[in-house]
């Protein structure tokens, strides 16, 4: 089994490091990490570190001892997911298999259909919760570069996002509106994927102009339909696999 990995601020440039506050906690008092185990310390931007437990002290304070410093390059093509909100806790399923499927960046977005809105302060502890799970799913991957939750986008934002990527898809089901399959499409070897879902109501057709107008056209996953929640997965693992990332 792989080391566990915790997350640091910064990557110490000492021999020995230790590991405290909540990090430090979940090492000691739930990992119940031993001297002499294998520990990956990561900042979750790329930048790893492998280590060995040196020595434990008390319930949430680890000492490891720095054997080596490593830097995972950017994935290519880097991969972006916009996903609409969905409903309850759906989003933080969505960020978390996402997160642990590979995907580089996630984009949430207010679409027209969304019945969730994220206003004032509610919004602001969803954001919350959306980036401390793409944290954690981070870890329970044995990640090194955590995906970046972006702020909410309007669906003006999204397009403006989607003009600048070398791919971009709406996934779309809609027998009235043709689409391409997702399986088949050309995909880029580098350079930037935007992949966009649309929630439980589907993208409106006004949603969907504006997306074309920026250069994104309509693709299916498969015969069936998805959830908004796990649709993004479903073509992350597309993508991923068939640009060679999963190689």
């Amino acid at each position: 089994m792989t080391a566990p990995v915790f997350v640091v601020d910064t990557i110490p440039d000492t021999r020995l490091f230790t590991l405290d506050g909540p990090e430090g906690r979940h090492a000691v008092s739930v990992k119940r990490l031993q001297p002499g185990e294998d520990v990956v310390l990561t900042d979750g931007r790329g930048r790893w570190l492998d280590c060995v437990v040196f020595g434990v002290e008390g319930k949430d304070r680890l000492t490891v001892e720095i054997s080596s410093v490593y830097e995972d390059p950017e994935e290519q093509p880097h991969l972006t997911v916009v996903q609409a909100l969905p409903k309850g806790d759906r989003g933080e399923l969505a960020v978390e298999t996402m997160t642990e499927t590979g995907v580089d960046a996630i984009v949430p977005w207010a679409a027209s259909r969304c019945i969730t809105q994220w206003r004032g302060d509610r919004g602001l502890k969803a954001l919350a919760k959306w980036r401390s799970t793409a944290r954690e799913a981070g870890k329970q991957s044995r990640r090194t570069r955590f995906p970046e939750v972006a702020d909410l986008m309007t669906t003006k934002q999204v397009a403006q996002l989607l003009a600048t990527a070398d791919f971009t898809a709406v996934l779309h089901e809609d027998r009235d509106h043709p689409s391409g399959a997702l399986a088949t499409a050309e995909l880029p070897a580098k350079g930037s994927i935007v992949l966009v879902v649309g929630p439980e109501g589907g993208v409106s057709p006004e949603e969907l102009a504006a997306f074309e107008a920026a250069g994104a056209k309509p693709y299916r996953l498969g015969r069936s339909v998805l959830r908004t929640s796990t649709a993004g997965t479903a073509a992350t693992a597309l993508v991923l696999a068939r640009t060679g990332r999963w190689s």
